[in-house]
């Protein structure tokens, strides 16, 4: 591997001696060290993440209202806590919750289950997740937010420990966390109990496992190469752990929306293109043969047999109660333990086909619906919640609105920060641009199937996916700029690092009043109608 291969210092190129060249060992070359203290590495992500929460815990139970889509998600992860299945529910019962009633549900007998079986289109981890907030907290606004804020929290951390170990910079992780507790799509979903935020949870944190396995299985390459003899095909690297919990994560990304397989499609290529390219980083003479015998059957168990029985996991309350839609429990009980297997796998299967037929038609009209080619451009937002006939904030007319919209400082940059690291993979063949490109493009580019094939209804919050690949390709970005932390003869800084950290430093800043600014439009803050108005950045589209 090329010493360019890492070609700012903050990415973890080793420090050059400032009196005079050095050679780079074999280590350095393919697993650079990771820079500053270990303490810091985590003290600083930390903060950031908390940081990240108090702007997402508080006042999260406000509006003390139903909010968009919660009519679904609420109820149904209530009902998974309760019967281990989405229930159906009584007329009004929004308005029966918000009054303190949790009797919402609809009565049926054991003769007669079909007046509980829900049809819910999508599977079921989610809802588990919002479910156990309301198990914690009750079934209240709060209660059914609490994982959503929790989750959403929790993934500024791993997006800052993520990019640290890519940069091999805690100050570039904590710029990439900060980012990401900044940014206005992030906190709406993160204060919402809507799936979204929860799959893009579980790809991030799948992508941070792969990265993690990634410098292990070349830590372990490198030891080998060190201390054994060597060989043409280099050393069984054994079970790969890191890589069994990308796995896992991807199986929850698909039990929370079915989206997350184009996630797992991808990061499977990708790190088995990682494994081709540790073997061929040590000096094997054959790295993609010894790769397919050793490391593909690794990652069929990691990433193909690990998602499945995660995925499957998720249904246990279907397979185990007789009250989940099309379950068939009479027919399936009927038989004996073979043909119960039997049966049941085959009304699942039959379920899973009419789900996926109803995502292929699903093309009502929405007022708030956009096509993906504008998500980048932040052109459509979703209203989650609005009431214009406020009073009490010292003007005659007063707005409360939940708007879902990127930060738009964050989203501009990063589409700037995209079309570069397009140009920097074509130019270096980058393992980290990439990396971000390929789980950006994953996030985004299927959506244009749906769009041009069916029509298919869509938000831009189906777009939260890519952030965290956004702000890391923005990250990478100004690692760049910033340049290496090598000092000239006279002990002195360059000035491209001097300018380069004001630039990156700037740009923090902008994105830190745009979300300022913004933030009453993102928490249903009440305001003067004009300051509502003023803050709509394309009038005919933002209403």
């Amino acid at each position: 591997m090329a010493v360019t291969d890492f070609p700012y210092q903050t990415s973890g190129e080793p420090e050059a001696d400032e009196s005079s060249s050095r050679t780079f060992s074999p280590r350095d070359r393919v697993i650079p060290p990771m820079r500053g203290s270990v303490w810091w590495g985590w003290i600083g992500p930390l903060l950031v993440a908390v940081f990240g929460g108090v702007l997402r815990f508080l006042g999260l139970g406000h509006p003390h209202e139903v909010v968009f889509d919660e009519t679904y998600y609420a109820k149904d992860g209530f009902s998974l806590i309760n019967w281990g299945v989405e229930r159906t529910t009584i007329k009004d019962a929004d308005k029966a919750i918000l009054a303190g009633d949790t009797n919402i549900f609809q009565q049926c007998t054991a003769a007669n289950l079909d007046p509980c079986a829900s049809y819910v289109v999508h599977p079921p981890l989610g809802k588990w997740m919002i479910g156990a907030g309301e198990w914690l907290f009750g079934m209240n606004p709060f209660g059914w937010r609490f994982a959503a804020a929790l989750v959403g929290t929790v993934s500024i951390l791993v997006l800052a420990r993520v990019a640290r170990r890519m940069t091999r910079s805690t100050l570039l992780g904590c710029f990439a966390g900060f980012l990401l507790a900044l940014d206005g799509l992030h906190f709406v979903l993160s204060r919402t109990a809507l799936l979204d935020i929860f799959l893009m949870f579980w790809v991030l944190a799948a992508f941070a496992c792969l990265v993690v396995d990634r410098d292990r299985t070349r830590e372990r390459l490198v030891d080998w190469y060190e201390t054994s003899p060597l060989s043409p095909h280099g050393p069984y690297l054994g079970p790969r752990w890191w890589r069994i919990g990308a796995g896992v994560c991807l199986g929850f990304a698909m039990s929370v929306k079915w989206s997350g397989v184009f996630f797992l499609v991808a990061f499977a290529a990708m790190s088995i293109m990682w494994d081709f390219g540790a073997r061929r980083a040590v000096g094997l003479r054959s790295p993609y043969g010894t790769a397919l015998a050793m490391d593909v059957p690794n990652a069929a168990v990691g990433l193909a047999a690990t998602p499945f029985v995660a995925y499957m996991a998720t249904w246990t309350g279907w397979f185990a109660t007789a009250t989940g839609y099309g379950r068939n429990w009479d027919q399936a009980t009927s038989s004996g333990p073979f043909f119960f297997v039997i049966d049941s796998v085959r009304s699942w299967v039959k379920y899973q086909w009419q789900v996926f037929t109803f995502h292929e038609g699903l093309e009502t009209s929405h007022p708030y619906m956009s096509e993906p080619w504008s998500w980048p451009l932040l052109l459509r937002p979703v209203a989650f919640h609005y009431e214009g006939d406020k009073t009490g904030c010292g003007a005659a007319s007063c707005s409360e609105a939940v708007l879902g919209v990127g930060t738009p400082v964050i989203w501009f940059g990063g589409l700037a920060a995209l079309v570069a690291l397009i140009a920097w993979y074509v130019s270096s063949r980058d393992w980290r641009a990439g990396a971000v490109l390929l789980a950006y493009g994953m996030g985004w580019l299927p959506w244009f199937y749906f769009a041009f094939a069916s029509n298919r209804t869509m938000f831009l919050f189906y777009a939260i996916p890519m952030v965290p690949f956004m702000i890391l390709a923005i990250t990478l970005c100004a690692g760049w700029l910033i340049g290496p932390a090598t000092r000239l003869e006279d002990g002195s800084l360059p000035a491209r690092r001097t300018y380069g950290a004001a630039a990156v430093g700037t740009f923090a800043l902008f994105a830190l009043i745009n979300f300022w600014w913004l933030h009453p439009v993102l928490s249903a803050e009440l305001i003067p109608y004009t300051e509502w108005k003023v803050r709509m950045l394309f009038n005919d589209r933002w209403i």
